[in-house]
Protein backbone atom coordinates (compact mmCIF):
# COMPACT_ATOMS: atom_id res chain seq x y z
CA UNK A 1 0.00 0.00 0.00
CA UNK A 2 1.00 3.57 -0.94
CA UNK A 3 1.80 6.15 -3.80
CA UNK A 4 2.91 4.98 -6.80
CA UNK A 5 4.42 6.43 -9.96
CA UNK A 6 4.26 5.37 -13.31
CA UNK A 7 6.06 5.96 -16.48
CA UNK A 8 5.28 6.27 -20.29
CA UNK A 9 8.80 6.57 -21.29
CA UNK A 10 9.72 7.91 -24.81
CA UNK A 11 12.97 9.36 -26.56
CA UNK A 12 11.90 13.20 -26.62
CA UNK A 13 9.69 13.23 -22.99
CA UNK A 14 8.57 10.71 -20.35
CA UNK A 15 5.39 11.46 -18.68
CA UNK A 16 4.53 11.14 -15.12
CA UNK A 17 1.46 9.86 -13.10
CA UNK A 18 1.17 9.26 -9.67
CA UNK A 19 -1.55 7.26 -7.39
CA UNK A 20 -2.73 5.71 -4.74
CA UNK A 21 -2.77 1.79 -4.50
CA UNK A 22 -5.71 1.73 -1.57
CA UNK A 23 -7.75 4.29 -3.55
CA UNK A 24 -6.90 3.11 -7.14
CA UNK A 25 -6.79 7.10 -8.24
CA UNK A 26 -4.29 8.18 -10.42
CA UNK A 27 -3.74 11.70 -11.87
CA UNK A 28 -1.03 12.81 -14.52
CA UNK A 29 1.65 14.74 -12.60
CA UNK A 30 4.67 16.05 -15.06
CA UNK A 31 6.14 15.66 -18.33
CA UNK A 32 10.22 15.36 -18.02
CA UNK A 33 10.97 16.95 -21.66
CA UNK A 34 15.01 16.83 -21.26
CA UNK A 35 17.16 14.32 -23.89
CA UNK A 36 20.29 13.80 -21.29
CA UNK A 37 19.48 10.75 -19.49
CA UNK A 38 21.53 12.65 -16.35
CA UNK A 39 19.00 15.52 -16.18
CA UNK A 40 16.07 12.84 -16.88
CA UNK A 41 17.17 10.97 -13.66
CA UNK A 42 17.74 14.40 -11.66
CA UNK A 43 14.12 15.23 -12.69
CA UNK A 44 13.22 11.59 -11.63
CA UNK A 45 15.14 12.21 -8.13
CA UNK A 46 12.99 14.78 -7.68
CA UNK A 47 9.99 13.29 -8.25
CA UNK A 48 10.42 10.62 -6.00
CA UNK A 49 12.13 12.28 -3.05
CA UNK A 50 8.74 14.33 -3.14
CA UNK A 51 6.43 11.58 -3.26
CA UNK A 52 7.99 8.64 -1.81
CA UNK A 53 6.30 5.83 -3.59
CA UNK A 54 6.50 2.40 -2.30
CA UNK A 55 7.16 1.31 -6.16
CA UNK A 56 6.99 2.45 -9.53
CA UNK A 57 5.30 1.49 -13.63
CA UNK A 58 6.98 1.62 -17.00
CA UNK A 59 4.45 1.44 -19.91
CA UNK A 60 5.91 -1.27 -22.21
CA UNK A 61 4.62 -1.02 -25.79
CA UNK A 62 4.40 -3.85 -28.03
CA UNK A 63 3.01 -3.71 -31.94
CA UNK A 64 -0.57 -4.25 -31.72
CA UNK A 65 -0.53 -8.05 -31.94
CA UNK A 66 1.54 -8.37 -28.99
CA UNK A 67 4.84 -8.57 -30.22
CA UNK A 68 8.34 -6.59 -29.51
CA UNK A 69 9.42 -3.98 -31.37
CA UNK A 70 12.79 -1.25 -30.66
CA UNK A 71 11.18 0.98 -28.03
CA UNK A 72 10.06 -2.01 -26.57
CA UNK A 73 13.62 -2.81 -25.14
CA UNK A 74 14.33 0.67 -24.50
CA UNK A 75 11.85 0.56 -21.84
CA UNK A 76 12.99 -2.55 -20.41
CA UNK A 77 16.07 -0.95 -20.14
CA UNK A 78 14.84 2.32 -18.35
CA UNK A 79 12.78 0.13 -16.06
CA UNK A 80 15.74 -1.93 -15.20
CA UNK A 81 17.70 1.39 -14.72
CA UNK A 82 14.85 2.77 -12.30
CA UNK A 83 15.18 -0.50 -10.47
CA UNK A 84 19.05 -0.37 -10.05
CA UNK A 85 19.25 2.91 -9.72
CA UNK A 86 16.24 3.48 -6.95
CA UNK A 87 15.71 -0.10 -5.50
CA UNK A 88 12.56 0.47 -5.41
CA UNK A 89 10.26 -2.73 -7.26
CA UNK A 90 9.15 -2.10 -10.99
CA UNK A 91 6.53 -3.75 -13.12
CA UNK A 92 6.20 -3.18 -16.59
CA UNK A 93 2.65 -2.25 -18.09
CA UNK A 94 0.99 -3.13 -21.39
CA UNK A 95 0.64 0.09 -22.90
CA UNK A 96 -0.72 -0.45 -25.95
CA UNK A 97 -2.74 2.22 -27.04
CA UNK A 98 -2.40 4.43 -23.88
CA UNK A 99 -1.36 7.38 -25.81
CA UNK A 100 -4.68 7.27 -28.18
CA UNK A 101 -6.88 6.83 -25.17
CA UNK A 102 -5.63 9.60 -23.51
CA UNK A 103 -5.53 11.94 -26.73
CA UNK A 104 -9.01 11.01 -26.64
CA UNK A 105 -9.66 12.09 -22.95
CA UNK A 106 -8.12 14.99 -23.50
CA UNK A 107 -10.53 16.26 -26.83
CA UNK A 108 -13.14 15.17 -24.46
CA UNK A 109 -12.10 17.88 -21.75
CA UNK A 110 -11.83 20.10 -24.31
CA UNK A 111 -8.34 20.43 -25.46
CA UNK A 112 -7.55 19.35 -29.21
CA UNK A 113 -4.54 19.52 -31.23
CA UNK A 114 -1.98 16.78 -30.98
CA UNK A 115 0.70 18.88 -31.24
CA UNK A 116 -0.25 21.47 -28.57
CA UNK A 117 -1.10 18.58 -26.41
CA UNK A 118 2.43 16.65 -26.14
CA UNK A 119 3.24 17.48 -22.92
CA UNK A 120 -0.20 16.57 -21.34
CA UNK A 121 -0.55 13.60 -23.42
CA UNK A 122 2.75 12.32 -21.80
CA UNK A 123 1.46 12.72 -18.21
CA UNK A 124 -1.99 11.28 -19.33
CA UNK A 125 -0.94 8.35 -21.20
CA UNK A 126 1.06 7.78 -17.61
CA UNK A 127 -2.00 7.93 -16.02
CA UNK A 128 -4.06 5.57 -18.10
CA UNK A 129 -0.62 2.95 -17.49
CA UNK A 130 -1.29 3.28 -14.17
CA UNK A 131 -4.98 2.47 -13.51
CA UNK A 132 -4.17 -0.21 -15.97
CA UNK A 133 -1.28 -1.29 -13.43
CA UNK A 134 -4.10 -0.88 -10.59
CA UNK A 135 -6.92 -2.60 -12.47
CA UNK A 136 -4.76 -5.73 -13.25
CA UNK A 137 -3.46 -5.83 -9.51
CA UNK A 138 -7.18 -5.73 -8.46
CA UNK A 139 -7.96 -8.68 -10.53
CA UNK A 140 -5.09 -10.72 -9.47
CA UNK A 141 -6.33 -10.40 -5.68
CA UNK A 142 -9.98 -11.21 -6.88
Amino acid sequence: MGTVLAFDFGLARIGVAVGETETGHAHPLATIAEEASALRFSAIEKLLAEWKPVSLVVGLPTHLDGTEHAMTTRCRRFANQLHGRYGLPVALVDERLSSAEAEERLAEAGLHGWRKQKVRLDSAAAQIILLQYFESARHAAS
